[in-house]
Formats: structure tokens, sequence, C-alpha cells
């Protein structure tokens, strides 16, 4: 059985069906009775069109050397129309190519051809900003490691987004930008939206990873007071925290973020879903997430 949490204004909600946020500037709201997937919402279907996927690369000032990622235009896309971005973040085992086994041209192509979301550009990149003169790769668990990860926030904030910006019809501004993650993407989406609140209206984040805050191996990105965004932005960006109900990957550190948000009176939506660290759950988070976007 799925459990549903929505956190607003601090007061915690259980099988509740409304959230508003207006990062838009409008009133949108999530109006699910629980988090449940559709049939086939994540496959290709007869008479919907998909989004092409195109490897790029970008020169990062952040690591000194080029960077790769892939971007999945919408179909029919044209330099006349300008179109949101939707940025999703791999995890710490995976690159540029770990999302399309989450199969997002699929996800958000059903959405839009239903009309629940926008037509969107989706641009996966590697948040492992590793700099050009590492020559041995740290450690896979090791807080060195954790360090490319966490600078990609500036690669993001530097090179990645206005590359984007500079070479396809974007619409700009927090309204028409959203960021999320899977695990270390979650930490980062997290990481890099409340850092850049400005920047971004919708922050993702899907069983994200331990580091977010204080733990006995790292000082934490934030403090539980910081964790927090400021007051104009408090109740009009939209965040969304999910958590496996079986994942022994991240344990209970998605609902600590989520108890940190509430305490601090960050409006943002929580679930637990069926599942484990797995596409499972970060197919269900996508699905969601995606249907809440740019309206």
């Amino acid at each position: 059985m799925q459990r549903y949490l929505y956190i607003v204004s601090g007061i915690l909600y259980i099988l509740t069906a409304l959230v508003s946020c207006t990062a838009t500037g409008r009133s949108t709201s999530v109006e699910n009775e629980n988090f449940e997937t559709p049939p086939g919402f994540d496959t290709r279907k007869a008479g919907v069109l998909y989004g092409e996927e195109h490897k790029i690369s970008y020169y990062s000032t952040t690591t000194e050397n080029e960077r790769n990622a892939i971007v999945i235009l919408p179909p029919g896309y044209n330099q006349e129309t300008e179109y949101p971005v939707l940025y999703l973040l791999h995890g710490i085992g995976g690159d540029e190519n770990e999302w399309l086994g989450g199969h997002p041209a699929e996800i958000i192509g059903n959405l839009a051809a239903e009309g629940k979301i926008p037509e969107t550009i989706i641009v996966i990149p590697n948040i492992r900003a590793r700099h050009k003169n590492v020559e041995t790769p740290p450690e896979f668990f090791s807080i060195e490691h954790f360090r490319e990860f966490d600078a990609f926030l500036q690669d993001m904030q530097n090179n990645l987004k206005p590359w984007i910006e500079a070479n396809y019809a974007v619409k700009t501004g927090r309204e028409n930008t959203a960021i999320a993650g899977l695990s270390m993407g979650g930490r980062s989406a997290l990481h890099t939206g409340i850092s850049l609140p400005d920047q971004f209206g919708y922050i993702g984040a899907f069983t994200p990873a331990v580091g977010l805050l204080p733990y006995p191996a790292e000082e934490g990105l934030f403090t539980k007071e910081s964790l927090t965004l400021p007051g104009k932005y408090k109740e009009n960006t939209l965040i969304m925290i999910v958590k496996g109900e079986d994942d022994e990957v991240v344990g209970e550190w998605p609902e600590e973020y989520s108890q940190t948000l509430k305490q601090n009176g960050v409006e943002h939506i929580y679930y637990e879903t069926p599942g484990g660290h797995d596409f499972t759950v970060w197919k269900n988070s996508l699905y969601n997430f995606a249907k809440s976007l740019f309206w």
C-alpha cells in the first residue's frame, strides 16, 4: 500500500489530493488521488510522436574540458518556437546515458500528447564534473568522488545552462526551468535548485542520496537551518521528494530532507511508492513530477 504525504506550510496532510504552487505566477496544482502510473505510461504508443535524442558536447570552465550531454528535442522542434527545459540528472554510477533506461522521451511524449505537459526540451548531462587534471579517478564511495558531483552546481550555472540557452529555442526564467534527478542526481537537483532558486522553479528529488545534510562522513551541503528557500520562493517553487518503500540504499534520508523543509516552512510534496532504489520508483517519480510542470 502506498503512503501519500503532502507538506504544505508546515502542516502534514495524509491522503490529500491537492497541493498548490505558483512557480509560473499562475496557480498550478497536483490533482492526484494517488501517485500510481497508468498502463503504458513509459512505452511508445501508436499515433504519438516522440522526441529525438541528440548527443552534444560543450566546453566547461569548471572542469576545463569538453563535457557530454544528451538533448531530447520535442517532435517537430523548430527554432521559431520556444520551449521549457527539464534537466535530468543521473546517479553516482551513471553518466548522461543512464536516464535513457527510464524512457524519458516516452514518458514526456505521452504526457504531451495527452495535453498534460507542454512540449519540453529534456537535457541529460553528465553531472560528474571531474577536472581534466584528475589522472586517477577517486574511489567510488569516497568524499573526493562526491565532490565531483557537487561541482556540477558551478558547471550548470556557468556552462551547461548558458550553452543550452544559446543553442536551442529555450523559454528562459525559473517558471520555464525544471531540474530533477535520481539518487546522487536527486541530491544534486536539490543542491542546485535550492542554491539557485531564481533560476529553477521546479525541483524533483527521486530517492535522493545522503549528504545534503550533515552525517558522520560529510559536513553536508546544507545545515538543517540553511536547507530552505528565501521567503519569496517558499510558496512558488514546486519541490517533489520521493522515497521507495523498500529502498535500502538511501534509507530514511528522503523523509529527513522532507521533514527539514517542513520545519523551515518550505512548501513541497513528499510521497512514498512501492519499489527500491531502481527505475520502478524513478519512472513513477518522473511521471508524477513531469505532469506538474510548466502550467
